[in-house]
């Protein structure tokens, strides 16, 4: 998925993965979504999420309800840092962001 937000071209084919959640919902459930993290060549971090008609993801139709979706979302370091310690195990987080104090 390609989007420019803010002046700024955010793209999943050319960003590199840093880390992948999923919600405890089969594929098949309106409340699953999933969210991979990427961190562009510039360093800049951002969230694609994609996810079911219940989900943060989805796309309202109006007054007819809702469908599944996907959005990407620019990130700060401190919420790229948030997000992995949120929903990455501690040994990815630190693949991505380096050991921190105990």
């Amino acid at each position: 998925m390609k989007k420019i937000i803010n002046g700024k071209m955010y793209n999943t084919e050319t960003a590199t993965v840093k880390g992948e959640y999923s919600n405890s919902y089969s594929v098949s459930d309106f409340k699953y979504f999933e969210e991979t993290l990427y961190q562009k060549k510039t360093g800049e971090f951002f969230l694609h999420g994609e996810g079911g008609p219940l989900s943060p993801y989805k796309e309202v139709l109006g007054d007819s309800g809702a469908t599944g979706g996907e959005k990407i979302l620019p990130l700060s370091l401190d919420e790229a840092k948030k997000w992995a310690e949120e929903k990455l195990t501690a040994d990815e987080y630190i693949a991505i962001f380096g050991e921190v104090e105990e």
